[in-house]
């Protein structure tokens, strides 16, 4: 079975207000996935359908191919909310043993440590922390229990960039192994950079799914510039497939593509005078914006 997560016709009603509105989604096992949306998107409800903490209004939920709540599939998924909560009488390698006491196969602590960097603060007392290391505290305590689907939301607020890019190298480590991470991030360069795929809802429904390259292209489109010969004009341009717009300043020509890829072949094959060619797109962040914009105008 190569499906993790499965939500078919999920909806989710509060005091007659749709949530999450008719909701079906399948993500595969080994990918890195973002659920991206604005501040009451959804995001946060379908999460906690997912994870069992609540219950569809409709529709159903599977997690790897069973019933959330069921304790044998509870003790192959992890999970990092915003808020990490630790006891104040543990220190960092008692509170990770702790955890690693509720799974059948853990994690080891050494290794544990050793991915969320904090082996220099075994010794220290848990409530001590400060907030990027409880964050990473919190990485530990969903990695615990090794498992199939670790759930991340938010995971890097307050981290250091040096204990960003440890998280980022992490992950990408144990997506190559199999393991399927749900990503919830409010920084998109993250998603951008991690994500195999990445979903943006907004009132409950998907307006986008595909891979972060995708969506950039899709959405704010992409473009490609280059000093132009003399034989180059608007109209043999015009005329190649996906070229949406042409725009000169003078010598140097841009077209707007969807399909740079393809684009840049049939320049190459067709033998256009070009120099300088350069190849660029908006980021996720503009896409997001973009395409939370174009909800809000339908």
């Amino acid at each position: 079975m190569n499906v993790a997560i499965e939500l078919e016709r999920v909806t989710k009603i509060y005091k007659g207000k749709k949530a999450v509105d008719d909701l079906s989604l399948k993500v595969e096992r080994g990918t890195v996935f973002a659920l991206l949306g604005p501040n009451g998107a959804g995001k946060t409800t379908t999460i906690s359908m997912i994870l069992g903490m609540k219950q569809p209004t409709s529709g159903t939920v599977k997690l790897l191919g069973g019933d959330p709540k069921d304790i044998q599939v509870r003790d192959r998924i992890g999970a990092m909310l915003q808020d990490v909560n630790v006891i104040d009488s543990l220190k960092v390698a008692e509170t990770i043993n702790l955890f690693r006491s509720y799974y059948t196969k853990p994690q080891s602590l050494e290794q544990l440590l050793r991915i969320s960097g904090l082996e220099n603060e075994k010794d220290k007392m848990a409530s001590s922390l400060s907030g990027g290391q409880q964050r990473r505290l919190g990485f530990a305590l969903a990695a615990a229990g090794d498992p199939d689907i670790i759930f991340l939301d938010e995971p890097t607020v307050g981290m250091d960039v040096t204990s960003r890019q440890l998280f980022w190298e992490t992950i990408r480590a144990m997506a190559d192994k199999g393991r399927t991470v749900v990503l919830t991030t409010h920084y998109l360069e993250e998603a951008d950079s991690l994500a195999d795929r990445v979903v943006v809802i907004n009132e409950g429904k998907i307006i986008a799914d595909g891979t972060p390259s995708q969506i950039k292209a899709e959405t704010t489109g992409r473009v490609i510039s280059f000093t132009a010969g003399a034989s180059v004009t608007t109209d043999s341009l015009s005329a190649l497939p996906g070229v949406k717009k042409v725009e000169w300043n003078g010598h140097r020509a841009t077209l707007h593509s969807a399909d740079t890829d393809r684009l840049i072949t049939l320049l190459i094959e067709r033998r256009y005078e070009m120099r300088d060619i350069e190849i660029q797109s908006g980021g996720l962040d503009d896409a997001f914006q973009a395409l939370i914009q174009q909800k809000g105008d339908q």
